[in-house]
């Protein structure tokens, strides 16, 4: 999928009612379409990190907030949140900006959402960017009562009350303070927080696939982006591993090792967007 002539334009936004809900998302760019999907609890925004370069090598990026995320509205029932409904939203979203086929890109539930995805429209989807996998499917939803402590927390005290109920003591102390800045920050992003609150509860429930066995069918260009566990242990280094394994020539990228520990790929916007320009240089 090489780059379109077109020059960076300036960011549209939209809004995109289905399902009970209305997704409210951004589009910038001229060329072939690249749709940024982003995890549990975080905006549209936390894909790239507000990277432009997407844009700027002459990609059509398209970023939207989850159901109950950011400025998207809730959905109709608090148990709305899995990963059928998030699959349908994507769909969604292409048919409204009449995208046939695009890259898909997304972190921890978007990685998650675009598989599932892929699975079921796979002359949709022109290549994938799975970044930090966090689902197993054979374990049995292992994050979920931690995620509800979350839920309780949020619901019972705001983003404080968030704060107070994640655990910090497993992240790096000389990354600590800045994680949980970041934790207010995009927690303070939400509109409809008891949304979210929903949301925790029902999504590390969800399957978006029943066996590693499926991802064998995935016949585009992947890349799997990983993170080192002493940095992100929420998203296993082994996981992404079997998923690229479990992938036709799926690529790998991992930070280099430590020490010193090195910030990892998904956290920088620019690094990661390079790689997906090489995923997306990667289709014809």
């Amino acid at each position: 999928m090489a780059p379109g002539p077109g020059a960076h334009t300036a960011s549209e936004d939209f809004q995109i009612a289905t399902g009970g809900v209305t997704l409210s998302g951004e589009q910038a760019g001229a060329g072939p379409p690249v749709v940024l999907l982003h995890g549990l609890t975080a905006t549209r925004r936390y894909v790239v990190m507000g990277s432009r370069l997407l844009e700027r090598a002459g990609y059509r990026t398209i970023a939207y907030d989850a159901r109950g995320h950011g400025r998207s509205t809730p959905a109709p029932r608090s148990d709305a949140y899995g990963y059928e409904q998030l699959a349908d939203d994507l769909s969604a979203v292409l048919d409204a900006l009449d995208v046939s086929r695009a890259v898909l890109a997304g972190a921890s539930m978007g990685a998650h959402t675009a598989l599932r995805f892929a699975l079921e429209h796979t002359d949709r989807v022109a290549a994938l960017g799975l970044v930090t996998p966090a689902y197993d499917p054979a374990a049995p939803a292992p994050a979920a009562h931690e995620r509800d402590a979350l839920a309780e927390g949020l619901r019972s005290g705001g983003v404080e009350g968030f704060v107070r109920a994640y655990d910090f003591s497993n992240i790096p102390a000389q990354w600590r303070e800045t994680v949980e800045q970041v934790v207010r920050q995009r927690l303070s992003l939400h509109q409809h927080p008891q949304a979210v609150a929903d949301a925790l509860e029902v999504v590390p429930r969800s399957r978006p696939f029943e066996d590693m066995r499926e991802l064998e069918a995935i016949a585009v260009p992947t890349v799997v982006v990983a993170s080192r566990d002493e940095v992100d242990p929420g998203h296993p280094l082994a996981l992404a591993e079997a998923y690229a394994r479990r992938i036709p020539g799926a690529a790998f990228k991992v930070e280099e090792g430590g020490p010193p520990l090195k910030s990892p790929i998904a956290w920088q916007g620019g690094q990661l967007s390079k790689v997906l320009i090489e995923l997306a240089a990667r289709v014809t």
